[in-house]
Parts: C-alpha cells; sequence; structure tokens
C-alpha cells in the first residue's frame, strides 16, 4: 500500500515509550519498630504489601549487619504506576533536575516527606518518612532481553535516551525539567 504525499505516515508502535514500573524504597537504616512503621506508611500509601530488602554488607559506625532487614520496597506496575507516579510529582510540585534521568531513560527523585503527597493521611503513631521513587521506562520488546529462554540482545536505538525520557515526561506528566 503506497502513501499519497501529505497523508499521515503510521508510527511504529515499537517506538512507543511507557512507564514498565515505578519503584517506591524507604530505607529506615535498621531493623525493628521503625521498618514495620515505614512498612505500613508503604502500605497505606499503595495498597501493596512492601518487600523488605537487607543491608548487603556490616557498617559498624551506623551499627547495620550484614543481612539485616533496612528497608522496605513496593513495585508498581501498569495503571497503579501511572497514578502513583503522578501523586509522587505532585509532592515535588512536578519538578525533577536533569541529573535525575540516566543515559537509559530511567528517573530517580527523592520525596522528604510522605505525607506531602496528595491523598495521603498523617497518622501520629507512625510518623513521617522519606522516600524514594525510581521509574523505569521502556519500549515493547524490552521484555528479550530479560526472558529466561532465548534472550537477546537489543539494539542500541531501541533504548530509551535522555532526551526521550525528559520529553516523555513533560508530554505525560507535565513535568518541568530543570538543572
Amino acid at each position: 500500500m503506497a502513501q499519497t504525499p501529505g497523508e499521515d505516515v503510521p508510527s511504529n508502535p515499537l517506538r512507543t515509550i511507557r512507564i514498565e514500573k515505578v519503584t517506591i524504597n524507604i530505607a529506615t537504616g535498621k531493623s525493628g519498630e521503625p521498618l514495620e512503621k515505614a512498612k505500613k506508611v508503604l502500605n497505606q500509601l499503595t495498597n501493596r504489601t512492601p518487600a523488605t530488602k537487607k543491608a548487603k554488607k556490616a557498617i559498624k559506625d551506623f551499627g547495620v549487619r550484614k543481612g539485616e532487614p533496612i528497608a522496605a520496597v513496593v513495585t508498581l506496575r501498569g495503571e497503579d504506576a501511572g497514578e502513583f507516579l503522578k501523586r509522587a510529582l505532585e509532592a515535588v510540585s512536578n519538578k525533577v533536575g536533569e541529573s535525575n534521568f540516566d543515559d537509559y531513560g530511567n528517573l530517580s527523585f527523592g520525596i522528604k516527606e510522605h505525607i506531602e503527597i496528595p491523598g495521603t493521611k498523617y497518622v501520629p503513631e507512625l510518623g513521617i518518612f522519606g522516600m524514594t521513587v525510581h521509574v523505569t521506562l521502556g519500549r515493547p520488546g524490552f521484555r528479550i532481553r530479560r526472558r529466561s529462554i532465548r534472550p537477546a540482545k537489543i539494539g542500541h536505538n531501541h533504548y530509551v535516551s535522555r532526551v526521550e525520557a525528559v520529553q516523555f515526561m513533560a508530554d505525560n506528566f507535565a513535568t518541568k525539567v530543570g538543572s
């Protein structure tokens, strides 16, 4: 089927950028009651059961032992990821720095107090926690490199660049990117 001049050329569906996942991390630095409170906060924010992350090495000055649970993490995918990302970006006034993007189009930013996220109620028993939000962007076909049967390499032009990620965030989430 030939294209006539002036007719719009359909875009390649494999070039569309999408949110693969949003990971929310609260690192308490110690196990016990603070970690349990952080888990409750994450559950309150996302309606998901958080997983715990253990210390990779011992840090004597901070009193952290290797293998001790020190952080709570939740991973969101699909529509839940987009909805939470909108709320999280509102907590930072829809502004992120240029340095928050990596060369593969991923974005990370921090929120100093979880109660800044719209729709979050302050619970005095839990306290206030800071968190980091990591956004992984991708394109259809990225699964090829992670699948267990016949994994394959992805061409460099199929990765999401920093410029494309900034444009995606500006178009879909009205995010201002500054230095």
